[in-house]
């Protein structure tokens, strides 16, 4: 299906939107799972050959992953893969979350509703269904993406406004997956994400600060060997 559009005063037509998002997916996985290597160039016209579109769904694709900080576009030279995190980032990234996140998900056990924890529930259940046998990459790329909703539903349930915008800004879970390409990384963030659930269940602020606190810290922990 097309969709006719205004462009400029005059009509239009519009790519089906799933053109674009099939290439989106598709150069978000490679980016996720590095196989498009952090710094490397990407060339549109090889993309575009690889994916049997034409050039300007990558191009549309390309500028999204570059709102979210995954890739990177200089002038007459094009778009590369965005660097990885150095350890002076990940850790100022991670002092900075241990300062905000356990009040955020404080917060989020005072304001807790049943149709805000229904949510939650539904969002953590959708990355226990991340492990299903899809090919590697592409569970461990939706993993990263569903722990990033994941974590800002807490945040918008919170409230804080200026705590979740920051957050999103920095696009943290998307550069955080990029470090370590585990599967350990996901089992352990799913068990740590259901203590969260258990105090959001108990509508128990301390707990939930205490059990953000802790996914936090587990999450840097496990991550540090990437720099080693």
């Amino acid at each position: 299906m097309v969709i006719a559009v205004e462009r400029e005063g005059r009509s239009a037509i519009a790519r089906p939107s799933s053109v674009v998002d099939g290439v989106y997916d598709s150069i978000y996985h490679r980016l996720m799972s590095l196989e498009i290597a952090p710094g490397a160039r990407i060339p549109i016209d090889v993309l575009a050959r690889e994916l049997t579109v034409s050039q300007t769904p990558v191009r549309e694709a390309l500028s999204r992953l570059e709102r979210e900080g995954l890739v990177r576009k200089e002038h007459l030279i094009g778009y590369s893969a965005a660097p990885l995190w150095t350890r002076k980032q990940f850790e100022d990234l991670y002092a900075f979350r241990l300062l905000v996140e356990p009040e955020g998900a404080r917060l989020a056990a005072v304001n807790m509703t049943p149709e805000a924890l229904e949510r939650l529930e539904t969002s953590a259940a959708d990355m226990g269904n991340g492990e299903a046998p899809v090919d590697r990459n592409t569970r461990y790329s939706r993993f990263a993406r569903a722990d990033a909703q994941f974590h800002d539903a807490i945040l918008k349930i919170g409230g804080n406004e200026v705590i979740r915008s920051v957050l999103s800004n920095q696009h943290v879970h998307l550069h955080i997956f990029r470090l370590m390409f585990h599967t350990r990384v996901t089992q352990e963030a799913l068990e740590e994400h259901e203590n969260l659930l258990a105090a959001f269940r108990a509508r128990d602020p301390q707990a939930a600060f205490d059990a953000m606190r802790i996914h936090i810290e587990r999450s840097r922990d496990r991550l540090l060997s990437a720099f080693e």
